[in-house]
């Protein structure tokens, strides 16, 4: 988690599907902005490569990359904004959100805050590492994440869940990591730049009832239209 809040539970599926593909789509709509052309847009193929991952309709996916690349003659204009600050019990927190207005998400986002505390730019954001994230699975038996990691570039991975393994790299080597993990055996599930809390809250600091209320902010954090990604600095 000191990487990536992520919902938990099987009975979320379907609505974080229908959540994920809008995220998703977003994410498409603002990479096309530098070319249709997945083979030609580094950014733009990562990301229509995870649409393909998680089954996004091709109708879908196609429109968003035509009105981001302003060739359905709609404009199209996200904001990236960071905000960051607490989650109760002073868990750091950095919300990345993608907006077409953003005198509409900022208050929303001082409302969600409320039970724990927002902070300013810099308050939250010198305890983290800006860092390209690669979430992988191996594609046959055996597939060592250590030696994927060295061999492809990697600066670090983690065990995820499900058998899956996230690599760590630098945030400038991200693309060419992920295109280099397939020849190590991993298939790449998903690529992007994230944060990654440089001392996250040891969870067994805290008592079941506090995790249950950090748990409970970031669900109504991730809850939001707005908000693309939730970075946690809280240990797994």
């Amino acid at each position: 988690m000191g990487a990536q809040w992520k919902a938990k539970g099987k009975a979320q599926a379907a609505d974080a599907r229908g959540k994920l593909f809008g995220k998703l789509a977003k994410e498409i709509m603002v990479a096309a902005r530098g070319g249709a052309d997945p083979s030609l847009n580094s950014r733009l193929r990562l990301v229509v490569e995870q649409a393909r991952k998680v089954s996004m309709p091709k109708d879908t996916l196609e429109r968003a990359i035509k009105k981001g690349a302003g060739l359905t003659g709609e404009a199209v204009n996200f904001d990236h904004v960071i905000y960051e600050g607490f989650a109760p019990h002073r868990v750091p927190v950095m919300v990345e959100c993608l907006t077409d207005n953003v005198n509409r998400t900022a208050p929303e986002m001082r409302v969600l805050f409320r039970k724990g505390q927002l902070g300013t730019s810099g308050s939250v954001s010198w305890d983290f590492d800006h860092v390209g994230m690669i979430e992988a699975e191996p594609a046959a038996a055996g597939a060592d994440p250590e030696l994927a990691a060295i061999e492809a570039g990697a600066q670090d991975f983690e065990p995820g869940e499900d058998g899956t393994t996230l690599f760590l790299t630098d945030a400038t080597d991200l693309d060419l990591v992920s295109r280099a993990l397939p020849a190590q055996g991993f298939t790449v599930l998903s690529a992007k730049l994230g944060y990654k809390a440089k001392n996250p809250v040891d969870p067994a600091s805290l008592s079941a009832e506090a995790l249950e209320e950090v748990e409970a902010f970031l669900a109504a954090i991730d809850a939001n239209d707005d908000v693309q990604n939730v970075f946690v600095g809280l240990g797994d």
